[in-house]
């Protein structure tokens, strides 16, 4: 670079001069570095979120309404009901690993398991139908779990990183506790921010999922209502109404011997 002329103002001078001091700015940091500075903790939200992700994905895959009415298992199931061929229905329900075969078969097994037959097969129905939706409860449960827990890691890690900061400004000085103190800080937001990137998606997915389940249950019992009527109507086990007398006729009076 060519000297100033000998005439520039001093004033030119101590700006060039200050603009070849100037430093280069530093370039911005990528999402692994701000990672990285979250510690150890951030490491453990980043795994946390991939099993949040896993999850809420194998929710939404299960929860689909072919999975729970599939067309051709009902129609199978309906016509087998029509012509009365029980042990075809038992059959087809066994085949199928739909959510209304399992809860038809639930009817089928607690029917041949009691004295009572057939008459067992609505209760066994409807118990099966609770069964396997507080199943499926119980796997959205876990999402829930996780969008628990996310907030509360991030908020060990905010914790963590206060104390730092704290212990850096009683125990440095100068460039030293600046350098320290950023870091501190940093790590602290990281984390909290982690936090809160796992716990709100997981927090909506886990309502949406349980909506969902109501939704598809209440579709099934309502498609499931006549396939079991008709099941009733096959197997001639309708019960009579509360008001409906025995017809069994009543035994006739013994003879009188005669006197002699």
């Amino acid at each position: 670079m060519e000297p100033p002329p000998v005439n520039a103002p001093l004033s030119s001078l101590t700006l060039l001069l200050a603009q070849e001091a100037q430093p280069a700015a530093p370039a911005g940091k990528s999402l692994l570095g701000y990672i990285a500075d979250g510690g150890f903790l951030s490491y453990v939200l980043i795994a946390l979120s991939a099993a949040a992700l896993t999850l809420i994905v194998r929710m939404f895959l299960v929860l689909r309404r072919d999975r729970f009415v599939p067309e051709a298992i009902m129609r199978e199931l309906t016509v087998a009901a029509q012509e009365g061929n029980l042990p075809a229905f038992a059959s087809a329900c066994g085949r199928s690993d739909s959510f209304a075969a399992r809860v038809l078969l639930g009817g089928v097994r607690r029917a041949q398991s009691s004295p009572m037959g057939m008459l067992e097969f609505n209760g066994g129905v409807e118990d099966e139908l609770n069964r396997q939706t507080e199943r499926l409860h119980r796997m959205n449960d876990v999402v829930a779990i996780v969008a628990a827990v996310a907030p509360m890691l991030g908020l060990l890690g905010t914790v963590i990183g206060m104390i730092g900061a704290f212990a850096t400004i009683s125990g440095l000085q100068g460039a030293a506790r600046s350098s320290e103190l950023a870091r501190f800080m940093s790590m602290a937001l990281v984390n909290t921010a982690e936090g809160l990137v796992i716990a709100i998606p997981a927090t909506i997915a886990f309502g949406m999922a349980r909506r969902r389940i109501e939704s598809l249950v209440d579709e099934t019992a309502e498609a499931l209502e006549p396939i079991a009527a008709l099941v009733q109507r096959a197997a001639g086990a309708v019960k009579p109404g509360p008001g409906v007398a025995s017809a069994r006729p009543a035994s006739p009076a013994p003879a009188s011997r005669p006197t002699a």
